[in-house]
């Protein structure tokens, strides 16, 4: 689930970087995107040029989608989740945090070694800060990749409530891991997503397979 990579860092500039966080939450992305979301290159955004996280940005050598310093206080955790778009992980500060996979059960701790991390985020799993200092991180979505649809057919998939509790939770839970897959195999493309609603093309012999994972309070038009 998480790999290491052969791109790293000086991981003497963390310091720094702990020193130099930009103000605004504990979310904050770094670039911006030049096209499509989910599949166009994603530029550094001008305020971070010449700064210490340029140089972090940089020592990930790929075209990239979105950037973002993520920051998870002590004692927090997050929802059990998948994603559709894999992603890289730069561990810059962390005290007995993990990334932890809940399909096999297995913890992977964070440690501010200067190592890039690639992530296959189809798994369910969850990231936890039991530890007294936060972690930080520099966190980069991978770009979908753009397939060719023998027999495409746009789709959307969504609540059939805009008041379905907790859609989120059960699009990424059900859906999400299908997606990444989907993906990767070539079935889907041109990935869109606002709110609780996603858009795509798809296979038209895949229909059958992607309702299948669609959990109860969603439909597929």
């Amino acid at each position: 689930m998480l790999i290491p990579t052969n791109y790293t860092v000086d991981s003497t500039i963390f310091q720094e970087a702990c020193s130099s966080l930009p103000e605004g939450g504990m979310k904050t992305a770094i670039n911006q995107p030049t096209g499509k979301f989910f599949y166009d290159p994603w530029v550094l955004k001008d305020e971070y040029k010449g700064t210490v996280w340029e140089t972090l940005y940089n020592s990930l050598p790929v075209t990239k989608g979105e950037a973002r310093i993520i920051i998870l206080d002590p004692g927090q955790a997050y929802q059990c989740h998948a994603d559709i778009d894999d992603r890289y992980h730069l561990n810059i500060l962390s005290d007995e945090s993990f990334l932890i996979d809940l399909i096999q059960e297995q913890m992977h701790r964070f440690e501010p070694d200067g190592i890039w991390y690639n992530m296959d985020a189809s798994y369910h799993h969850t990231a936890a800060n039991f530890g007294k200092t936060s972690r930080i991180q520099l966190v980069v979505r991978q770009l979908l990749r753009t397939n060719k649809i023998t027999n495409p057919i746009k789709v959307t998939v969504k609540p059939n409530s805009p008041k379905l509790y907790h859609a989120r939770y059960l699009f990424d839970y059900y859906i999400s891991p299908w997606l990444n897959s989907a993906n990767k195999n070539g079935f889907i493309t041109d990935f869109e997503f606002l709110g609780y609603e996603a858009t795509f093309i798809i296979e038209q012999d895949q229909i059958e397979t992607l309702k299948n994972y669609l959990p109860e309070g969603f439909v597929l038009e």
